[in-house]
């Protein structure tokens, strides 16, 4: 019997997307973190999905908030951000933002740390986060990955905002072992136009979660 999706509107339900919402939360299998680090690894990212419920209430939200803000970049841009775009005078063109470095990460207040409003399933103890970026981070054009010069950027950034920190929690040397990032490829982007990066912490201290996505 097909699963009833008329709750859903228009959205463009893939064959996963459906295979998902016909499941139960119970019967999804939470991602752990040696899967997570072999998928980031791999950069199989299309293999993140959603629990079915957050999936739902996910295809529900981006409806209701596209018919309010037109889409979702002017909602995160607006209501998460608190960013002003530069003015524009092309159509659909993706937001620019004036930043104080053209470095990305450089300066502190051209990025904004926050939790990810709708994470993927993954296994208790992992936190999902996003940092979002007023410079541009160079991708490949062929590719839609970012360039080595880009990753070596988001690798210190990540070294020195994450690990660092949490070597102060799990000893020296070790808090690599709880931080994974990764950047969407442009195709697998729900928000596109404003970029940003994707940081999974493993079992992180309270404290530093609120300290980290306190901007």
């Amino acid at each position: 019997m097909a699963t009833d999706t008329t709750d859903l509107g228009a959205f463009p339900l893939t064959a996963i997307d459906r295979e998902i919402i016909a499941m139960n939360d119970e019967d999804f299998p939470l991602v752990k973190w040696d899967e997570l680090t072999e998928i980031i690894s791999a950069n199989r990212l299309e293999k993140l999905k959603r629990r079915p419920s957050d999936l739902r209430r996910y295809i529900r939200w981006s409806n209701e908030t596209k018919a309010e803000y037109g889409s979702i970049p002017n909602f995160v841009v607006q209501e998460r951000l608190k960013w002003t775009p530069l003015p524009s005078s092309i159509p659909g063109e993706p937001p620019k933002f004036e930043f104080l470095d053209s470095v990305p990460f450089k300066n502190q207040n051209d990025f904004k740390i926050l939790k990810n409003d709708w994470p993927y399933g993954l296994d208790t103890g992992i936190v999902h986060i996003c940092v979002w970026l007023k410079t541009p981070i160079e991708t490949d054009s062929s590719t839609g990955d970012v360039t080595d010069h880009s990753r070596s950027l988001i690798k210190k950034f990540v070294d020195d905002t994450f690990s660092s920190k949490l070597d102060t929690a799990f000893g020296p040397g070790k808090g690599m072992d709880h931080v994974l990032w990764f950047k969407n490829w442009v195709a697998l982007q729900s928000v596109r136009g404003v970029d940003h990066i994707h940081v999974l912490v493993r079992d992180a201290p309270q404290d530093m979660l609120e300290d980290w996505t306190r901007q």
